[in-house]
């Protein structure tokens, strides 16, 4: 079965499909220094959406998600903007870790699987 790539880097690809499943590496916000927990999400969600339209699929069909967030106050901010996005009676099995991220200016990342 083959193996399809989008947005291949050196260290990662964005994007992986095989066979039916669309597995999505951690997104982070564009530019996110001094972007709050709501606009992160949503710049995150809107990736997320791109990239499972590139890969023939979406949110719909999401089958799981890992959330990282930065600090749990903000737990309900960032679900404030996921609930708003995701797809009613099509939620995935989701968790939502506090961890630190790569740098100080992000404060959420998400990684999800999707079915085509």
């Amino acid at each position: 079965m083959a193996i399809e790539r989008h947005d291949v880097g050196a260290r990662m690809s964005k994007c992986v499909v095989h066979g039916n499943t669309v597995y999505l590496a951690g997104i982070v916000a564009n530019e996110p220094k001094g972007k709050s927990v709501t606009d992160q999400t949503k710049d995150i969600l809107g990736q997320i959406d791109g990239y499972l339209k590139t890969a023939g699929t979406d949110k719909s069909k999401l089958l799981t998600a890992n959330i990282w967030i930065t600090d749990m106050a903000n737990f309900a901010e960032m679900n404030a903007a996921w609930d708003a996005w995701v797809s009613a009676g099509n939620t995935p099995a989701r968790a939502t870790v506090e961890a630190k991220l790569a740098t100080p200016d992000y404060k959420v990342e998400i990684m999800v699987v999707a079915a085509k």
